[in-house]
């Protein structure tokens, strides 16, 4: 199994690393891509200390749109922050976690749309995939990807909680979809329609972590080794044995991120 997408150099876990990365093996766990904050030199170096204890994870690194208002009046500039910090960083294989959330509206959306764009350009100079963040600016997040990425552009729509029209978008986009712990919720009903509606070899399993920990964790610290469970719902979904989803998203993230 491979998580996706976590955040494993959050200071939730500079305690126990070594712990959780020794679950997260035990748990079947091939590998897992780290998410970064472009410039945040002390979340690069707990960055190192993950990738010691497990070579085998990757790396994203991106400007969120949360902090894209640091480089308010130049976009340029947050791009190219996130290209020194990929030169200079071997495992990295992908640019974000990126996009807009007009949810919280941290940073003008105006902004948000330029510092998008710019790493949107990037990563086609760097021939890179994205990981996208799109929170209640589904048909802005669609268009600036169709425009910026011209048909060209390799991705993922990570953490998906959207509907059918906005997977139907990603799919078209030659997108994949990352499913999170949401999937094991309850009331996520509508969520486990639509996923039932894609195609196996376009998704993806992550844990967000430390956020949004799956059912029977839920409220608790999430972690990369409960991928498990998103594995394990994803699999009851589409009628597949929990080891067929696993291989199956498994072989998807090498197809993207080409570790």
């Amino acid at each position: 199994m491979i998580d996706s997408h976590c955040h494993l150099a959050d200071p939730a876990f500079a305690s126990e690393l070594d712990a959780v990365v020794g679950r997260a093996r035990a748990a079947g766990l091939e590998r897992a891509l780290v998410i970064l904050a472009a410039g945040d030199d002390r979340e690069a170096a707990r960055a190192s200390r993950v990738q010691a204890l497990w070579p085998e994870v990757r790396v994203a690194i991106g400007v969120h749109p949360h902090t894209a208002h640091q480089f308010t009046g130049s976009p340029e500039r947050a791009a190219d922050v996130v290209r020194a910090q990929i030169a200079a960083t071997p495992s990295a294989r992908a640019v974000g976690e990126i996009g807009l959330d007009y949810h919280y509206d941290f940073s003008p959306r105006d902004v948000q749309q330029q510092v998008f764009r710019a790493q949107i350009r990037l990563a086609g100079e760097l021939g890179l995939p994205v990981v996208i963040h799109t929170r209640e600016a589904d048909a802005d997040t669609v268009a600036i990807l169709r425009e910026e990425g011209k048909g060209a552009l390799r991705g993922v729509l990570h953490c998906f909680t959207g509907g059918l029209s906005l997977a139907r978008a990603g799919l078209d986009l030659g997108f994949h979809i990352s499913l999170a712990g949401i999937l094991t919720f309850p009331k996520a009903a509508d969520l486990r329609a639509t996923v039932k509606t894609l195609p196996p070899d376009r998704l993806l399993a992550e844990t967000d972590s430390p956020y949004l920990a799956p059912v029977p964790y839920r409220g608790k610290r999430n972690e990369p080794a409960y991928v498990a469970y998103v594995v394990a719902a994803l699999a009851d979904i589409h009628g597949l044995d929990a080891g067929d989803m696993a291989r199956q998203t498994s072989a998807n993230f090498h197809t993207l991120f080409r570790p």
